[in-house]
């Protein structure tokens, strides 16, 4: 090949990829390759009605070029919107969705029409940032189409990419007049700028892989990883992510580096679970994010009884690794917590796993398993805390009609797991909203607090703490709660509605509006924070705008009712409802 074959030239390149295309493979892949080939189908016919070439199909990604940035975008846009529409009768779990990104730059094209360069590079770094289902751009890209494409855009801030020196700025592109290109509820992007990792020792555990040749074993892996970051929450001096921002990479070949910056740690713990009968094989490998190199690494063979000692056993190494300064508490260290009973053990993990999935079903399913673990061992602590979460979600969600009740008997069991183990965190985040519910206000604070004290790394007691706090007015310090908890989860999108609630309730809109359009870009699906955003929207006269929202409300959840959250949220003053309620009546929406 001669200098001739080559051709340097501006162009939009789009990069796309299967946002969890392992997952969807490993639970059916005859499904999954039928809905890739129906996707590559819907990015062919738009890329070439936009006037885009394809150039590569490899695998789950995409690859095209464009002769303007406005074609690119224009086909991203209907492509998201086309993909979403073939999806909508498919259950969440099993929904196909693409991450695009587009960038406009310098690209090298050879005679055979394909392309290479930092044009391309960028385009696929961009893929990267942007949320299952979504699409990110440069900034290249967004002055190139601003008034020319029915978007909007939101700003994501500098970032530094893999390969490219200098930070490529990045936009989030949504449709305009909605609240994302694609609804459902996506995977959100760990975070959405670089964060900055703290002054003491930081860590994320990723989700750790399931070796035993079976693929209904992912419950327990995910379980382990979660033990994990639930007993390292317990120490004060260094900074845990929590499971939703890590459980965003599971299934990805990830760049340790790369999660190390999108959520400001300087180490990652890696590892894999094998579990056999009743034996149990855990690796694991930590990872120092600044040079890629093992800090530590060790495997344990241990009989599944014993599973308790082994997750105490990697949270020590871990402390000892990274010189963690320990409280003279946390140097005497708690009491040990024996042996498990394997299958009772085994229960409340699967139990666990559906209580994640929030569905009416998957909470029935959950106390049915609880049921059976408690059948086995009367004494499991974690099987209470567990039920008792459970009977608060069916209340505050409404599942199966759960009434005061529920809130009583989630009480009684958070009770009974304390009595069993005072230090288990996720009881006082529950016993938080359990009294939060009720109203009692000095109690949901106290277990709040209490919630900290005992894993000050745990991001649930710094939501539950924000949550009494902003119910009783507090609202400044309700946002320093919630900030804090998002330092620690970045990836939990619903921290982001609860900032922008107590930011409406000090009357800063501008703000709430920017942290409600945040969140709505993450979960695109979410009727409370429409219902916060129309009634803003009302109150500051923007009438067309709330009414908009609140008829994409309705066609999320017909059965949204305003009087029921009237009956039901918790705030001291009914007046701060009202303000709520006036927006919505301002745009005569209620």
């Amino acid at each position: 090949m001669n200098g001739s074959d080559l051709k340097q030239r501006l162009a939009a390149i789009l990069a796309a990829d299967v946002a969890g295309y392992s997952r969807l493979m490993a639970g059916d892949d005859r499904a999954t390759v039928s809905a890739l080939d129906a996707a590559r189908r819907v990015f062919r016919a738009e890329i070439e009605s936009h006037q885009g070439r394809v150039i590569d199909m490899a695998g789950d990604s995409v690859l095209a070029v464009f002769g303007t940035a406005t074609g690119a975008v224009s086909a991203a846009l209907a492509i998201q919107k086309q993909i979403n529409l073939s999806g909508e009768k498919t259950p969440e779990e099993r929904r196909m969705r693409f991450r695009i990104g587009v960038h406009l730059g310098d690209v090298i094209e050879k005679g055979d029409g394909t392309v290479y360069g930092d044009g391309v590079n960028i385009a696929a770094r961009l893929e990267g940032l942007a949320v299952p289902g979504g699409i990110t751009i440069s900034d290249s890209v967004r002055i190139a189409v601003k008034g020319k494409v029915a978007a909007d855009f939101e700003d994501q801030g500098e970032q530094r990419v893999k390969n490219i020196p200098d930070p490529v700025h990045a936009f989030r592109v949504r449709a305009e007049g909605g609240a994302a290109v694609a609804p459902g509820p996506a995977a959100p992007a760990a975070g959405e700028m670089e964060l900055a990792p703290p002054d003491k020792p930081s860590i994320a555990v990723l989700p750790f892989s399931n070796m035993s040749g079976d693929a209904e074993q992912e419950y327990f892996a995910d379980g382990i990883t979660e033990d994990i970051i639930t007993e390292l929450s317990r120490i004060s001096g260094m900074l845990v992510i929590a499971r939703n921002s890590t459980f965003v990479f599971k299934k990805q070949a990830v760049d340790v580096k790369e999660v190390a910056r999108r959520l400001g740690v300087r180490h990652v713990l890696e590892g894999s679970v094998r579990k056999a009968g009743n034996r149990v094989r855990i690796t694991a490998q930590l990872i120092d994010a600044a040079t890629g190199g093992h800090v530590w690494a060790e495997r344990f063979d241990r009989d599944l009884e014993d599973i308790f000692a082994v997750q105490d056993e990697v949270t020590q190494h871990i402390v000892k690794q990274l010189k963690v300064k320990l409280t003279p508490a946390e140097r005497s260290g708690r009491a040990p917590r024996g042996k498990v009973n394997p299958e009772a053990y085994d229960y409340t993990v699967r139990a666990r796993e559906c209580f994640l999935r929030f569905t009416p079903e998957s909470m029935n399913e959950a106390r049915g398993l609880l049921d059976r673990a408690l059948q086995i061992d009367p004494g499991f602590a974690v099987a209470y805390a567990q039920l008792a979460s459970v009977h608060s979600a069916e209340y505050i969600n409404s599942y199966d009609r759960a009434g005061p009740d529920h809130l009583e008997q989630g009480k009684a069991y958070a009770r009974k797991a304390l009595e069993l183990d005072p230090e288990e965190p996720w009881v006082y985040q529950t016993l938080a909203t359990l009294n939060l519910w009720q109203k009692d206000y000095a109690a949901a604070e106290s277990a709040a607090m209490r919630g900290m004290e005992v894993a000050p790394n745990f991001a649930g007691s710094f939501m539950a703490l924000g949550q009494v706090l902003d119910f009783t007015g507090r609202h400044e310090a309700a946002i320093e709660a919630f900030e804090h908890g998002l330092r620690l989860d970045p990836g939990f999108d619903l921290f982001l509605h609860l900032i922008g609630r107590a930011q409406l309730g000090l009357g800063r809109h501008a703000e709430a509006e920017a942290s409600f359009k945040r969140r709505l870009i993450r979960n695109p699906r979410s009727d409370m924070t429409r219902a916060y955003l129309a009634s803003l929207y009302g109150a500051t006269g923007r009438i067309e705008e709330a009414r908009a929202l609140w008829a994409e409300l309705l066609e999320i959840n017909p059965k949204f009712s305003v009087e029921r959250l009237r009956r039901v949220l918790p705030y001291k003053d009914p007046a701060w409802f009202e303000s709520f309620a006036a927006g919505l009546r301002r745009a005569e929406l209620i």
